[in-house]
C-alpha cells in the first residue's frame, strides 16, 4: 500500500470540529494506574535540519513538516502547505495518525502574528511540532495540547521564542522528550536550553521511540540533521 506522504502548516479550508484524540484523555498514570502499550516501536522520527521533520508511523504513515527547501528531499504525493497564511485551523485523521492544531503566535519584526502548532496523535505516541512558538503558553492552550510524550520546540529567538522561554514551555507541557530546533548552528543556544537537564548529542538524524521505553519528564535529545554538517 503507498504511504502517504504529507506537507502540513496550514489547512485553506475549515474542517469540522476535532475528533476524539487520545493525547487528550484523562492521565490515568497520574491515579496509579498504567494503560498497557505494546513494546514495539510506536514511531520514528527523522530530522533534516530547521523546523523540517519526518515522522513515521508503525503503520507506515509519514508526515512531513516544513521542509527546507525545494529539491532537498523528494516531493510528497499529499500535502497541505501554507506559503506564508498565517492561522488556519487544521483537525484531519489520515490513516492512523490524528492531527490537529493549537493557535499560537510568532514574532515578526516585533508584531505578533498568529500561527499554529501540529499535535501528531499517533493512538500511542503524542508527538506535538511547536512551530515558531514564541511566548509561554496560557492554560487554555496547555490543555489544547494535551499530554505530549515528544515535543519539538523551537530555540532559536528572533522569530521565535529564545532558549530561558523554551525552558518555561517545557516546564508547562512536561513532554517526555524534547528535540530542539530552529536554532542553526548555534552551540550557545543550545548549551543554554539543555543546562540542567538530562540530555544526550545524537549523532544521527533518526530515531525510534516506543512509548513503553519513554524516560520520565523531560530529556532533551539534539538530533543531527541529515545532509547538514555542522548544522548545529
Amino acid at each position: 500500500m503507498k504511504r502517504s506522504l504529507l506537507i502540513l502548516f496550514a489547512l485553506f479550508s475549515f474542517p469540522p470540529p476535532l475528533a476524539h484524540s487520545s493525547c487528550r484523555e484523562l492521565d490515568v498514570a497520574r491515579r496509579g494506574l498504567r494503560p498497557a502499550y505494546a513494546a514495539e516501536p510506536d514511531a520514528t522520527v527523522e530530522f533534516f535540519g530547521h523546523n523540517f521533520f519526518q515522522i513515521t508511523s508503525s503503520k507506515g504513515t509519514k508526515v512531513i513538516t516544513d521542509p527546507v527547501s525545494p529539491g532537498f528531499y523528494p516531493t510528497p504525493n499529499r500535502g497541505l502547505a501554507n506559503y506564508g497564511a498565517e492561522w488556519n485551523k487544521v483537525s484531519t485523521t489520515v490513516r492512523d495518525i490524528l492531527i490537529y492544531t493549537v493557535p499560537i503566535y510568532q514574532q515578526q519584526f516585533g508584531n505578533a502574528l498568529k500561527g499554529a502548532a501540529f499535535v501528531f496523535d499517533l493512538g500511542t505516541l503524542c508527538i506535538a511540532h511547536l512551530g515558531d512558538l514564541s511566548h509561554k503558553l496560557t492554560e487554555e492552550q496547555i490543555k489544547a495540547f494535551g499530554k505530549v510524550d515528544i515535543a519539538m520546540i523551537p530555540i532559536g529567538g528572533t522569530f521565535t521564542m529564545p532558549p530561558d522561554t523554551a525552558r518555561e514551555v517545557l516546564q508547562q507541557l512536561k513532554p517526555k522528550i524534547a528535540i530542539p530546533m530552529h536554532y542553526r548552528e548555534s552551540t550557545y543556544l543550545l548549551d543554554m536550553f539543555v543546562k540542567g537537564y538530562p540530555h544526550k548529542y545524537l549523532g544521527a538524524h533518526a530515531m525510534t521511540f516506543s512509548k513503553m521505553a519513554l524516560p520520565p519528564p523531560t530529556q532533551i535529545i539534539v538530533f543531527t540533521p541529515w545532509g547538514m554538517r555542522d548544522y548545529r
